[in-house]
């Protein structure tokens, strides 16, 4: 009999935000109009949204260490930090996937701090498509929309230990592009899966999007 799957949630929060001019990881999400009172941020959000899927979630932080922590602990996940996150995002992945396998755990489903969270279906569903995929000897899920790839993936030990391997001047779209055979992408109807917020202008025009009618199709 197989064991069950032993996921670590993992975020990933050490960019310094310098095109958004503030942390991405505190932005209020939902988004609010001005005179509202944020229910949570980015961050909190993501943790709470992978915790139900994974036995636990850890965040990479960098120099905001300071500032994360409260939301981390508060929401029930735990920190490691990037000691040089100027050494750019995969040394962010690189050095959380180290602490999952330092605390035994047999994959990942990380993200992006500066991705909005998607629904708890979106996540389900990987999540199901992951532990089928293994059994056809597949790597990873990466959900899809429209054809972009986007976020949470998810991953087994196979591709975790694929990224640590790889030089630390590579970036993760080249490994998954070295080891394409063995991630499977799955097309999801959530465009929330592939937006990034990077700048105050696309924040913006995702709170104007939130609060169109067409919202809930999110």
């Amino acid at each position: 009999m197989s064991r069950a799957l032993s996921l670590c949630g993992l975020i990933l929060a050490a960019g310094e935000s310098s095109r958004m001019r503030a942390d991405k990881a505190l932005l209020p999400w939902p988004p609010v109009t001005p005179g509202q009172i944020a229910e949570g941020t980015f961050l909190s959000a993501a943790i709470r949204s992978l915790l139900p899927f994974t036995d636990m979630v850890l965040v990479v932080a960098g120099e905001n260490e300071q500032n994360l922590a409260p939301i981390v602990y508060a929401n029930g996940a735990d920190l490691v930090r990037n000691p040089d996150p100027s050494r750019g995002q995969f040394s962010s992945l690189r050095v959380g996937l180290q602490e999952i396998l330092n605390r035994g755990r047999d994959g990942a489903m990380f993200t992006l701090v500066d991705r909005p969270p998607v629904s708890a279906d979106t996540i389900s569903l990987l999540h199901d498509r992951f532990e089928t995929a293994v059994l056809r000897w597949k790597w990873a899920v990466v959900p899809e929309y429209r054809g972009k790839h986007g976020h949470p993936i998810v991953l087994g030990r196979e591709l975790l230990e694929a990224f640590l391997r790889a030089p630390a001047d590579s970036n993760a779209r080249e490994v998954q592009h070295t080891h394409h055979d063995h991630i499977e992408n799955v097309p999801i109807d959530d465009p929330l899966i592939a937006m990034n917020v990077n700048t105050p202008e696309e924040y913006a025009a995702l709170q104007q999007t939130m609060r169109s009618p067409q919202a809930a199709d999110f």
